[in-house]
């Protein structure tokens, strides 16, 4: 038996343990056994690299898009499907302007749910696993447990007999506990099943649930196959590979005036825009071009108009739009391919001075198409360098893969890292990626680091065909599909999409009353809802999320989805408070000033209210009554007024509600103005009892 069967036989075997641990639960040690076991197997798993030790010595000579420059070698490789390296041979390889045809993005992800849910679309009788899953999506997003059930068992009948896509539904079913038993055991084991039968959207699960676990080598591996496909697909997919990370609140408010771009051909800055093209203005022709072309702000992609608008617009001498037509005519989308056509307009563009398009015509010289010297690589470099020298990543990109592979200059990485660095630090994808193949394996002058390497890959991998659930999430919420948009995120948000899992956690928590969340027996109660929510926020935080920070801290202070724990809850603030949230210094300091999970300390509370004042303006209205608290719980400590004090003070101990009431609208001044007499009137009548009373003593017979 070799290592790949007998991993799945010890993971199956696993699975059945599983099933009875309730009834036996000594049997938990020997599962704990057997993961172990099942992940020395795994590691033995081979996997894709792009560039390996032999790479370096030898002259490929490829490129990508804008003109990189990806050197590969394409002598008598063996090829999978979809234009790159099968996952057991040694190398991947992709032609980003090659002159294959662009596959669909079920062809690089055959386990998309959106292409299942499309087979109607194309007039397809569904499979066992689409009907599956089309019930899945059906259950969840109206709240019918008979049909997630269903669907359930559907999922569980074409797993037995070996669907890897359906392993991955279940294991997403397992880890949020929608129609079964929640179970990370299972949802491990299923996911795991599913990537060693190719499922890339399970191995995303993996390569994060390890990157979280701190287990950097084995994510590393994952994240840099993950990523060589999603290197592969940037072209490839129906789906641009810019992403558009979208979040649906602000704070704890729906983002109302970010997601009304979003809203395709139907929003009023859109047909604006279209307005503004009609009257025939340059920058509004451009910008269409743009959105039809990439598919951007809820525009579906158009090549056909993208080209219409972008030739109106190099009517009016754009340069922007005749170098992005000479990318559209190397690759030959919406038009038949003319290297000669893309040459002469990225020369325009060049002429104008738009150093982009330098990258165009270096590319050209590099492949020798279009340019009557044909290959020429010292003019590639040239023109990449005049890139690279105006600030361009891309030209800095593809200077560092001519140092990296020393095409028409002497090899040196340090240089080549160098312009990596550059590159990367503008944004660019690719540079990630080589920096990332860098770290991986330590370099002269670069030390092996896998979890930086790990961070990188991730990076490139997320903008991978899967990640359109995000864009389909959105169409969906914006459609007010609410509960779809909930699978979707939640789905995201297990591959480790930080915003997958923002939004997700936030919908739960915003649309409580809406019955849009299905537990294991029918809708979640408040207990489930907040357990969910409380680890997608905890995700989110680790990713650097601030606000999801605070909402781990009120979810400790509160005990909502977790057990009530002040010492968490002010970890969780602190952590908050150093992404400069407003709010989390305002309840630390309502911590320090009762002594709340933190030693009183009075000096501490108005250190923390005053940076809340300091960091946002806005809450000029709750940090003066906070501090005029304050002020009389020191000087009258004891007192009535601070006793008073005290009183008012514990009806306000809602964080959100204390901190948010008056922290936006200024019209509320009169209500502190009013507060602050009656104060007043409270101190003078203190003060004339005083005076009675010393009155009285005086006048009282000795």
């Amino acid at each position: 038996m070799n290592p790949s069967q007998s991993s799945e036989t010890l993971l199956r075997f696993g699975l059945s343990l599983l099933e009875t641990m309730e009834a036996k639960p000594h049997l938990v040690l020997l599962v704990s056994l057997l993961v172990v076991s099942v992940h020395l197997v795994s590691c033995a798993r081979n996997f894709v690299v792009v560039w390996d030790a032999d790479d370096i010595h030898k002259e490929n000579r490829d490129t990508g898009s804008n003109g990189e420059v990806i050197t590969l070698d394409d002598k008598d490789e063996k090829k999978g499907p979809f234009g790159f390296m099968d996952p057991q041979g040694p190398i991947l390889e992709w032609d980003e302007f090659g002159d294959t045809e662009e596959p669909m993005e079920y062809v690089v992800d055959p386990g998309s749910w959106s292409h299942v849910l499309e087979h109607e679309n194309r007039g397809e009788h569904p499979n066992e696993y689409a009907a599956a899953v089309r019930k899945m999506v059906e259950g969840l997003s109206n709240g019918e447990l008979s049909v997630l059930n269903e669907a359930i068992r559907g999922l569980q009948s074409v797993a037995e007999n070996g669907n890897v896509h359906a392993e991955s539904t279940l294991a997403f079913l397992y880890a949020s506990g929608s129609g079964v038993q929640q179970s990370d055991a299972k949802a491990f084991l299923y996911h795991h099943f599913a990537a060693h039968g190719g499922n890339l959207q399970s191995k995303m699960a993996l390569a994060y649930s390890y990157s979280r676990q701190q287990m950097y080598e084995e994510a590393v591996v994952l994240y840099s196959e993950l990523a060589a496909v999603a290197m592969a697909s940037f072209i490839s997919s129906k789906d641009t590979p810019l992403t558009e990370p979208v979040r649906l609140n602000e704070g704890f408010e729906e983002s109302r005036e970010s997601l009304k771009k979003f809203r395709g051909e139907d929003d009023d800055d859109f047909q604006f825009l279209e307005y503004q093209a009609h009257k025939g203005y340059p920058e509004a022709m451009y910008r269409l071009g743009v959105f039809y072309y990439f598919g951007l702000r809820g525009v579906r992609r158009d090549h056909g108009k993208a080209l219409t608008w972008l030739l109106k617009a190099v009517d009016k001498s754009d340069s922007r739009s005749m170098d992005l037509l000479g990318e559209i005519y190397a690759r030959g989308y919406g038009v038949e391919r003319n290297y000669s056509q893309a040459y002469e307009w990225f020369l325009q563009a060049a002429s104008q001075n738009h150093y982009s398009a330098f990258n165009g015509i270096g590319y050209l010289y590099v492949k020798g198409r279009g340019v009557a010297e044909g290959k020429n690589l010292t003019k590639a470099k040239e023109y990449f360098r005049k890139a690279a020298e105006a600030g361009d990543s891309h030209g800095h990109y593809n200077m560092g893969i001519l140092y990296l592979k020393g095409l028409g200059v002497k090899k040196d990485l340090k240089v080549a890292c160098k312009h990596f660095m550059t590159a990367a630090n503008k944004g660019h994808p690719k540079a990630f990626y080589q920096l990332a193949k860098m770290q991986q394996r330590g370099i002269p002058g670069l030390k092996r680091d896998p979890a930086t390497a790990a961070a990188l890959f991730k990076i490139v991998a997320e903008r991978g065909p899967w990640g359109s659930l995000m864009k389909w999430a959105l169409e969906c919420y914006l459609k007010g599909q609410t509960a779809k948009a909930l699978l979707l995120y939640s789905r995201a948000a297990e591959l480790g999409y930080e915003v997958g899992q923002s939004n997700a956690a936030w919908i739960l928590e915003k649309y409580h009353n809406e019955g849009i969340c299905l537990g294991q027996s029918g809708v979640c109660t408040d207990a489930e809802r907040h357990r969910r929510a409380h680890i997608l926020w905890s995700y989110s935080s680790e990713q650097g999320n601030e606000h999801a920070a605070l909402l781990i801290g009120d979810a400790y202070y509160y005990g909502r989805g977790a057990e009530k724990n002040l010492d968490r809850a002010a970890e969780a603030y602190r952590k908050a408070q150093l992404q400069q949230n407003s709010q989390a210094m305002f309840n630390l300091g309502y911590m320090y000033e009762h002594g709340l999970g933190l030693p009183k300390d009075f000096h501490l509370a108005k250190r923390y209210y005053d940076q809340a004042l300091d960091t946002e303006p806005a809450a000029m209205l709750p940090v003066t009554f906070a501090l005029i608290g304050l002020y009389l719980r020191q000087k009258y400590a004891g007192s009535f007024i601070g006793r008073w004090a005290d009183e008012i003070l514990k009806a306000k101990l809602d964080f959100e509600e204390s901190f948010n009431l008056f922290r936006v609208n200024y019209d509320n001044m009169t209500l502190m103005t009013l507060f602050a007499c009656l104060l007043t009137v409270l101190y003078l009548r203190q003060r004339q009892r005083r005076m009675h009373y010393g009155q009285y003593v005086d006048s009282s017979p000795s």
